[in-house]
């Protein structure tokens, strides 16, 4: 069994993950950057990441999630530079805030070129990454220190994703979408 994670104290993180925002805000290549991941929204299909969201819409939520985004990846880098653990900048992220952080990781040129620019690691890793965010949690407690209250309309509890996941199963199994849209019965055969 490995050792427990120690994650470093909470104003600590806030002064990293505000100077590393900023930093990345500054770039030269934040524009493009931006618009990139923004301009995502073609495969924005996951049927069960930004759907959790009370009547989610693309057009309204895309510019505010991806601002929640970039603070979730500043956070984690910041924990990052402070311990030098990969597995400890893993911090809790609400699962909606995660899905955008894949939309901005999918710019990887863009986002390399800026966090190597600036001696920033960006860490995300699928099977290491926690979507059991708790509000009042670490996660939280830097956030509220760093920016305020974090928007509980993307910041929601995992328990609270859990049930939202679980009316959309129901849904999509009732329109023959099996496991929330990873299969279907459909042979798209012409009529």
């Amino acid at each position: 069994m490995s050792a427990p994670i120690q994650l470093p104290a909470h104003s600590l993180v806030v002064e990293g993950a505000q100077q590393i925002l900023a930093t990345i805000k500054a770039d030269l290549e934040f524009g493009a950057f931006r618009a990139a991941s923004l301009e995502y929204s073609e495969d924005w299909q996951c049927f069960t990441g930004f759907p959790v969201v009370a009547n989610w819409n693309l057009e309204t939520d895309s510019v505010p999630l991806f601002e929640e985004g970039l603070r979730a990846l500043a956070l984690k880098a910041a924990v990052h530079a402070l311990t030098k653990d990969e597995r400890a900048a893993e911090i809790p992220i609400a699962v909606p805030v995660d899905e955008m952080t894949h939309a901005m990781l999918a710019q990887a040129q863009l986002l390399t070129r800026i966090a190597k620019a600036h001696g920033i690691s960006i860490i995300h890793q699928t099977d290491q990454e926690h979507t059991d965010y708790r509000v009042g949690g670490y996660t939280t407690e830097c956030y509220r220190l760093a920016w305020g209250e974090p928007p509980a309309r993307y910041w929601m509890d995992h328990e609270e994703v859990v049930r939202r996941r679980g009316v959309l199963a129901g849904l999509y199994e009732s329109i023959g979408m099996g496991h929330s849209g990873r299969e279907h019965q459909l042979s798209f055969a012409t009529a």
